[in-house]
């Protein structure tokens, strides 16, 4: 199921990805699955039943329909866009937020015999959702995540009492996102400020006004730029979580707000890197990524640093590759879609 990278290509990758530091193929905190060419997690065997960083690059995440996979390339511009830049700060650089441990956000699959641990809620209790659908109440969370680093965000084995501490669990088995933030395994037993599942074959969406383990009530996995995806040879197909500073309420396909700054711009706000930005001097991976900005964008998803576009906690990234390539785009070079455009043509699933 899962795609080889041609020999070429692979050389290509490891030379431009791999971290400065350890074996590229082997992720820091990894389970002992080995590397396959590239750097690219092996192919997950029978016996294994939870793997950090598990390449799903072959799998559809989410509906080809879905709010993150539309293509916006021809969507209209909102009437506020060039407001919207200047408030960011037109000369604001792009910055990857994805790195080694302990920088970015890791994610684990698992299969559908992972035990189901109960998790308290200390904020949000009532906006949280205590299991997936039709399960027994739980989160599958790996015993390592008690007692190895990375599995959490923050690289800390069972969490820490600080930062987001986001823990993000894919069921390989029935194709379910489990999401927590503020995860800690209290050494009696595991809470969260917030948790969220969905199913990644349907538009659920969360209920108006409802958060989830992001401030926009968004899923987190399907926005992360990911190893596996810049490493494979397909393009890629979604659009990217990025942050700002601030923001002033929310818009389609968000269902929560995070604040109310004047001239900020809202929650769910689709950001496109103008069809006019010569992007061809940059390698082979870095125009993918920025490829996927053209043709699917970044949507604003939380409030935190202005033009943090999120990616994964991972071993093998190079940053001495990807902050030249980032830095070398600035706000300016985006431009704002419509606010709210493509609802019309997305059924989404309420709760």
């Amino acid at each position: 199921m899962k795609k080889e990278l041609t020999a070429a290509f692979a050389a290509l990758a490891i030379g431009l990805f791999a971290s400065c530091s350890g074996d590229p193929a082997s992720p820091t905190g990894s389970n002992g699955a080995g590397g396959a060419a590239g750097g690219l997690i092996d192919p997950v065997s029978p016996a294994v039943t939870a793997q950090l960083l598990e390449n799903f690059s072959a799998q559809q995440v989410l509906p080809y329909s879905n709010w993150w996979n539309l293509d916006i390339s021809k969507a209209p511009l909102d009437t506020k866009s060039a407001s919207y830049i200047t408030w960011i700060g037109s000369g604001r650089e792009l910055h990857p937020d994805m790195a080694p441990p302990p920088y970015g956000i890791p994610y684990v699959g698992v299969a559908s015999a992972q035990s189901l641990s109960q998790v308290t809620f200390t904020a949000y209790g009532s906006e949280s959702d205590k299991g997936a659908p039709g399960m027994p109440v739980g989160y599958p969370i790996p015993e390592e995540a008690k007692t190895q680093p990375n599995y959490i965000e923050n690289a800390v084995p069972g969490g820490n009492t600080s930062g987001d501490r986001h823990m993000l669990l894919v069921d390989r088995d029935r194709w379910i996102l489990y999401e927590l933030a503020g995860a800690r395994w209290t050494g009696s037993r595991w809470e969260a400020t917030c948790g969220a599942v969905f199913d990644l074959k349907s538009n659920y969406r969360r209920k108006e006004g409802w958060t989830s383990t992001d401030a926009a009530g968004l899923a987190i996995f399907p926005g992360l730029v990911r190893y596996d995806e810049v490493a494979d040879t397909a393009p890629i197909t979604h659009a990217f979580r990025v942050a700002v500073r601030a923001t002033h309420g929310y818009v389609w396909p968000a269902s929560h707000e995070a604040g109310n700054t004047s001239g900020a711009p809202p929650l769910g706000t689709r950001l496109r890197l103008k069809a006019s930005k010569d992007i061809s001097g940059y390698t082979p991976q870095m125009r993918k990524i920025f490829q996927a900005m053209k043709t699917y964008g970044l949507i604003i998803a939380d409030n935190g640093s202005d033009m943090y576009v999120t990616g994964t906690m991972d071993a093998r990234w190079n940053n001495g590759m990807l902050n030249p390539a980032f830095h070398s785009l600035h706000a300016s070079d985006f431009e704002v879609i419509q606010g709210g455009w493509g609802k019309s043509t997305v059924s989404s699933v309420l709760p």
